[in-house]
C-alpha cells in the first residue's frame, strides 16, 4: 500500500511538471514576416531585427523566457501557429475581430494607422481620388482590406509590402497603403525612393497591434501580457520607438 501511495505520489508530481511546463515555458519561437521595417526586417548581416523583434526580447527577459525568432511569409505566418510550428507571432499584426475570431492576442503594444503613399506627381491625397487606377498593398493585411473598399480602385497584392513599393517606381500602379512607419521608411528614408514619392493625407484608420498567440494557450497569452506590462512600465517601449524612429 506504501509503494502504491509512493508511486501515486511521483505520477502525480510529474503531472504537475507536464501542466507547469505548458503553462510557463521557458523557450518560446516567436514568427515574424521580416519585410515591414522598421518593425521586423533582415538587416545586412541577414539578421532579424527592428522594434517588434527589440520589443519581443524585452517582453521574453521580462517574462522569464526565451525567445528564438523565425523568419516566416506573412501567406503561411497564422496556419504555421495553429500549427503549432511556433509559439507566437509578432509581426506587426493588428488586432481585428476577425483575427481574434481565430486566435488569441496579447494587450495591445502599439498604436497604428494605415496611410497612403503615392508618386510625387500624383494629386490625389485619398485612395478615392485614384479611381480607375491601382493600388498596391500586401496581400492578407488591413491595409488591402481598405483598398478594397473603395469602388472603382483596383487591388493589386503582393507577397511583400516592397515589392509594392518597386511596382510603383516602375509606374505600374498609382499608389501603396501600408502602415505609417513602414510608409515613412520607403517613401521618406530609402534613398532609392525618397525622391519617388510623397505621403499624402494622414492615417485613415486607427489599429493596435498585438502578439499572436494559438485559441486557448491562454497561460502564454498572461505571461506575454505581464512581461508587457513590465516592459510599459519601465519605459523600455518608449526608448525603443526613439530607436526605431517610432511616433
Amino acid at each position: 500500500m506504501k509503494a502504491l501511495r509512493t508511486l501515486t505520489a511521483v505520477l502525480a508530481l510529474g503531472l504537475c511538471f507536464v501542466s507547469a511546463a505548458f503553462a510557463a515555458p521557458k523557450a518560446i519561437t516567436v514568427a515574424s514576416d521580416a519585410t515591414w521595417p522598421p518593425m521586423e526586417f533582415v538587416d545586412a548581416n541577414k539578421k532579424i531585427v527592428g522594434f517588434d523583434i527589440d520589443f519581443m526580447t524585452a517582453v521574453a527577459k521580462e517574462a522569464g523566457l526565451q525567445v528564438t525568432f523565425k523568419n516566416t511569409a506573412w501567406d503561411g505566418i497564422f496556419a504555421g501557429v495553429e500549427a503549432g510550428q511556433y509559439d507566437a507571432i509578432i509581426s506587426s499584426v493588428t488586432i481585428t475581430p476577425e483575427r481574434q475570431a481565430k486566435y488569441d492576442f496579447t494587450n495591445p503594444y502599439v498604436q497604428i494607422g494605415q496611410i497612403l503613399v503615392v508618386p510625387k506627381a500624383e494629386k490625389g491625397t485619398k485612395i478615392a481620388d485614384l479611381k480607375g487606377k491601382k493600388v498596391g498593398a500586401q496581400i492578407g493585411t488591413t491595409g488591402a482590406m481598405e483598398v478594397k473598399k473603395v469602388a472603382g480602385v483596383e487591388l493589386k497584392t503582393y507577397d511583400e509590402v516592397g515589392l509594392a513599393f518597386e511596382d510603383m517606381a516602375a509606374g505600374r500602379i498609382a499608389g501603396v497603403v501600408c502602415d505609417e512607419p513602414t510608409a515613412i521608411t520607403y517613401a521618406l528614408q530609402k534613398k532609392e525612393y525618397s525622391s519617388k514619392f510623397k505621403i499624402v493625407g494622414k492615417s485613415f484608420t486607427k489599429e493596435a497591434y498585438g502578439i499572436v498567440v494559438k485559441k486557448g494557450n491562454k497561460d502564454l497569452v498572461a505571461q506575454l501580457n505581464k512581461g508587457i506590462a513590465a516592459v510599459q512600465k519601465k519605459k523600455i517601449d518608449v526608448q525603443l520607438k526613439k530607436k526605431w524612429q517610432l511616433k
